[in-house]
């Protein structure tokens, strides 16, 4: 019976995706690229047409959001920092108890067979994507999905294409505390991030600014924050915000190259008064921030730290893909 009714992995979204661009950017914005029509989708061990690529709508992944995703990029031939992202992938795996059946290098096998079945070398991107698999009936419990997991792979060519910084605004959603769902998890229950990215639209910005469960500046729905102050980098303690493999990146380069860095609260008047902001996320790298709440930052473009930071990742990857 729950074998005949599907949804479209990828075309809806991409459909609304396309709709909402013409107003905004976003920190995940892309170049068209025609060869996205004829990738082959990873589903479940086989390789198959986008357009063959469905899911169940029994899925727990579409029913509940029950799963777990991990985003990669790909340069050079390589995959970047593909070891923290898969220490990340399984250490979520084991958080909300998914045994996927694959190891590491089942995982990363089907990462490769993708690539060479897309014919990419450079600038792709990967979601990985685990769900606890299909229900038997239409509810919450967990031992009603008995049939073992689901696990997508889409890849597609991409090229950071943004046109401008991206403009923020503040919303009062809160990324999640520990105990109700901890935003260091890849969850596919994004719901939250979602409303809060409505809500900034609505208010004419990009993308939304979230503060954490004590009124500091946190994140943003998509990404990790930075903001600049007098030659010195700063963002949130970690406490509550993504477990981000790029901030990572960024605050030991910080480090490694003196330039002062900060894990440490902060409010939004302390970044309103920001030099300089931007974002960190695996797709864009560091995306510059031009605004918040209508607020110029600083003068409204791409500030000398960001740049210099964006010229130590760009030389990091280059020594991790050769």
């Amino acid at each position: 019976m729950t074998s005949r009714i599907f949804y479209p992995l990828a075309a809806i979204a991409s459909r609304f995706t396309v709709l909402n661009m013409k107003k905004f950017v976003t920190t995940h914005q892309a170049a068209e690229d025609a060869r996205n029509e004829n990738i082959q989708i990873y589903l479940n061990g086989n390789l198959v047409p986008k357009e063959r690529a469905l899911v169940c709508v029994y899925d727990s992944g579409f029913m509940l959001g029950d799963g777990v995703w991990e985003g990669l990029r790909l340069y050079n031939g390589t995959w970047a920092f593909l070891d923290e992202h898969m220490d990340r992938l399984f250490e979520a795996f084991k958080a909300v108890d998914i045994d996927l059946g694959l190891d590491r290098s089942g995982v990363v096998q089907a990462l490769l067979d993708t690539q060479a079945a897309n014919g990419m070398n450079s600038d792709a991107h990967a979601r990985l994507m685990v769900t606890r698999g299909i229900k038997k009936r239409p509810f919450q419990h967990p031992a009603l999905s008995q049939s073992g997991c689901t696990f997508t792979i889409i890849m597609e060519h991409s090229q950071p294409s943004l046109p401008r910084g991206i403009r923020l605004a503040t919303v009062p959603h809160m990324r999640g505390l520990p105990m109700t769902q901890d935003p260091k998890l890849n969850s596919h229950s994004k719901l939250n991030c979602i409303l809060a990215c409505i809500a900034a639209e609505k208010a004419g910005a990009d993308e939304a600014l979230m503060l954490d469960v004590h009124g500091f500046v946190n994140t943003t729905n998509a990404c990790n924050f930075f903001i600049v102050r007098k030659g010195a980098v700063w963002t949130s303690t970690g406490d509550y915000c993504m477990n981000g493999i790029t901030r990572r990146k960024v605050i030991d380069l910080c480090r490694t190259n003196d330039i002062p860095v900060y894990e440490k609260n902060f409010s939004l008047v302390d970044t309103y008064g920001a030099d300089e902001a931007f974002l960190t996320g695996t797709f864009g790298a560091q995306t510059p921030v031009i605004e918040l709440d209508g607020r110029s930052i600083g003068d409204g473009g791409m500030g000398p730290m960001t740049t210099q930071i964006r010229g130590l990742y760009k030389d990091l990857i280059t020594r991790v893909t050769k």
